[in-house]
C-alpha cells in the first residue's frame, strides 16, 4: 500500500540528528540542571510531585519499557525510593535445565526451536514481565560489553551466563570480574579453558583472547582516559596506549590453569554440561605458569597458583585509572544517553571510584549515580530541550517498548511457528566480542556519538515496518496468547480516533504526541482501509511508533 513509503520516509529520519544539531542547549550547565532537577522534583520527601512525563523519561532509562503500572509506582514512591525497592528484589533467573542434555543434531529446524530460542525467548519474556526491572537492564547493559555470545556457546551455557551476570550486576565490579575470569561461558567463548602454560604438553601454547579482550572491552579500552572520558596525550599531542602486547601475554600467562569442574572433551556429551553450572576450578596446579609477570606496570610474584594470580589480576585492573571512566562511559551509554558531557561522565566516574564509603566498584552506586544525575534528569521538564542528548531506541528497547505498551507478557510468536524477536540484535548472540555495535560510532554528518543508530539498517526498518501487523492479520490470536490487552487499542480506535491518538500518547510519548504527528496519524487513518478493526490498528500504530520522538530516547 502507499502508506508505507510514508512509513518508510518516517524510519528513515531515525537519528539523534534529527532532532537537532551537535550543539548542547542551555540545560549545559551543571547549576541549570540541578536546577531544573530540583524543580521537577521538589525535595526528596515528596515524590508525588513527579509527573507522568518525568516517571515515564525514567523508566525509559531505569526499565525496559514504562507501563502503567511502573509509571505510578515511580510517581508514588519518588526516584531514589523506586531505585532501593529494585534494588531489593531477588535476580530473574533463566531455567534453561530442559536443555541442558539436548543435542542439536537430534532435532533440527523448526522442531528444535524450544531449544534454540531457549535463550532468547526467556530474556524477552524477563524484560516484559520481570519485577526487576533495573536489574535486568542493567544486566543487559553489560552484557553489550562483557560480550558471550551464542553462536559460539551452547544455549544452556548461555542461560548460565545470563544467570551469572544477573547475580553480579548490583554487586562489586571485581566480584563481576572475578565470576567472569571464572566463567565457563566465557572460557568457551573466548578460549580461556584447558588454557596451559608454554612447554607443560608437546602442542600446548597460551592462548591470549580473553587477556585481551578482558583488557580492551572488559574493563580498560585502548587508550589511556582522563576522568572525564576525554583521551590522554603526551606532549606531542599523540594518544598514548593504555596497554601493550607485552602486557597481554603476561596476564594471559597469570590467568592459566583453569578449566571445568569436570574436563569436557571440545564436543562435550549430554551428561557433562551440567558443569556450565559451576565456576571454573584450577585442579591441575602444573597447568598453571607460576612464574614471574609484569602487568600493566604492576608486578606478579613468582611462586602463585591460579586462584591467587586471578586476584592480583582484578586487582591491578581495579585500581587501574581507566578502569572507572571506561566502565562510566559504557554504561552511561547503555543506559540514558550516547554521548555523555565530561562533566556527567565525571560525576560517575567519581561515583564508581568511592562510593561514598570508601569502596570502589560499587554497581549499584555506579547505577543510581547515572539514573539521578541532573544531565540525566533535567529533560524530565518537557520544556528543556538538549539536541545533544538521548540514545536511539535500539532493536531491543524498541521491541520491549512497544510490548510492554500494549501489556504483553511474553513475546509474540509469528505466523511462521517462530517467536518475534529484535530482528539485527539477538539478544547474547552478537556476532563477534565486539558485540552488535561500536560505542565509539558517529551518526553520519554530525560529531555525536551514537553507536546503536549502526543497527537502523534497511533489515531493521523492514522489521520495524512490519512490527505486529503480520501478527495482526494472519494470526491474530497469537497476540492474546501473548498476554497482550491488544483488544484495548483496538476498542478505542473503533470508538474515536481522538481518543486512540490520546492512549497511544500516554503508552509511548508520555502523553506529549506533538500536534504534527497526531494529525499526520489522522490522515494515515484516512488511508488505512483495508482489513480487520485489529490490522488497521497494528498498522497504524507502527506507524505512530516510526517516527523520532519514540524511536530517540530523549
Amino acid at each position: 500500500m502507499n502508506y508505507r513509503s510514508v512509513l518508510i520516509a518516517a524510519l528513515a529520519a531515525l537519528s539523534l540528528t534529527s532532532c537537532g544539531d551537535s550543539k548542547r542547549s542551555n540545560i549545559s550547565s551543571a547549576e541549570s540542571q540541578a536546577n531544573s532537577f530540583a524543580k521537577i522534583y521538589g525535595p526528596p520527601a515528596t515524590p508525588t510531585s513527579i509527573k507522568s512525563y518525568a516517571a515515564s523519561r525514567f523508566l525509559d532509562h531505569a526499565s525496559f519499557g514504562p507501563t502503567p503500572n511502573s509509571i505510578q509506582d515511580v510517581k508514588t514512591q519518588g526516584l531514589n525510593a523506586w531505585i532501593d525497592q529494585q534494588f531489593a528484589l531477588p535476580a530473574s533467573q533463566i531455567d534453561g535445565s530442559f536443555s541442558e542434555n539436548w543435542d542439536s543434531n537430534d532435532t533440527p529446524g523448526l522442531a528444535g526451536r524450544p531449544y534454540y530460542e531457549l535463550m532468547q525467548k526467556n530474556f524477552f519474556r524477563l524484560a516484559l514481565s520481570g519485577e526487576d526491572q533495573l536489574r535486568l537492564r542493567t544486566t543487559w547493559a553489560l552484557s553489550q560489553f562483557i560480550v558471550v555470545s551464542e553462536l559460539k556457546v551452547q544455549s544452556f551455557a548461555m542461560t548460565q551466563y545470563f544467570n551469572l551476570l544477573q547475580n553480579n550486576s548490583f554487586g562489586n565490579f571485581a566480584d563481576l570480574l572475578r565470576a567472569i575470569a571464572k566463567s565457563p561461558s566465557m572460557g568457551v567463548y573466548l578460549d580461556n579453558t584447558q588454557n596451559k602454560k608454554e612447554g607443560i604438553c608437546a602442542d600446548c601454547s597460551v592462548n591470549e583472547n580473553f587477556a585481551r579482550e578482558l583488557m580492551q572491552l572488559f574493563t580498560l579500552g585502548v587508550m589511556q582516559l582522563n576522568p572525564d572520558g576525554s583521551p590522554k596525550r603526551d606532549a606531542n599531542g599523540k594518544l598514548l596506549e593504555t596497554y601493550s602486547q607485552d602486557d597481554v601475554q603476561a596476564m594471559a600467562r597469570a590467568l592459566t590453569g583453569w578449566d571445568f569442574v569436570n574436563p569436557l572433551p571440545s564436543n562435550p556429551p549430554p551428561l557433562l554440561r551440567s558443569a556450565y553450572r559451576y565456576p571454573m576450578v584450577a585442579s591441575w596446579k602444573e597447568a598453571h605458569d607460576s612464574g614471574e609477570k609484569k602487568v600493566l606496570g604492576q608486578v606478579i610474584p613468582a611462586g602463585g597458583n591460579a586462584e591467587q594470580d586471578l586476584e592480583k589480576v582484578i586487582q591491578i585492573l581495579m585500581n587501574h585509572p581507566n578502569i572507572a571512566p571506561f566502565i562510566s562511559i559504557r554504561m552511561i551509554q547503555h543506559l540514558v544517553t550516547s554521548d555523555p558531557s565530561p562533566a556527567y561522565i565525571k560525576r560517575i566516574v567519581a561515583v564508581f571510584e568511592n562510593n561514598g564509603s570508601g569502596v570502589r566498584g560499587d554497581l549499584k552506586a555506579l547505577v543510581r549515580a547515572i539514573l539521578l544525575d541532573p544531565e540525566a534528569r533535567a529533560a524530565d521538564d518537557p520544556n528543556v530541550v538538549d539536541h545533544h542528548f538521548g540514545k536511539v531506541r535500539e532493536p531491543v528497547l524498541f521491541k520491549t517498548a512497544m510490548l510492554r505498551g500494549m501489556g504483553c507478557k511474553e513475546p509474540m510468536v509469528k505466523p511462521d511457528g517462530y517467536f518475534d524477536g529484535a530482528g539485527n540484535q539477538a539478544p547474547f548472540n552478537a556476532a563477534s566480542v565486539f558485540s552488535f555495535f561500536s560505542p565509539l560510532y558517529r551518526a553520519p554528518g554530525s560529531n555525536l556519538l551514537s553507536p546503536e543508530q549502526k543497527l537502523l539498517t534497511s533489515s531493521e526498518f523492514s522489521a520495524r515496518l512490519g512490527g505486529i501487523s503480520w501478527i495482526a492479520d494472519q494470526a491474530p490470536e497469537n497476540i492474546k496468547l501473548a498476554g497482550c490487552n491488544f483488544d484495548e487499542f483496538v476498542t478505542t480506535y473503533k470508538k474515536s480516533r481522538r481518543e486512540f491518538i490520546n492512549l497511544v500518547s500516554s503508552r509511548y510519548f508520555r502523553g506529549s504526541l506533538p500536534p504534527p504527528q497526531r494529525d499526520a496519524a489522522e490522515k494515515v487513518m484516512d488511508r488505512v482501509t483495508w482489513g480487520t478493526p485489529t490490522t488497521q490498528t497494528a498498522n497504524i500504530l507502527q506507524f505512530m511508533l516510526s517516527n523520532p520522538t519514540f524511536g530517540v530516547i530523549k
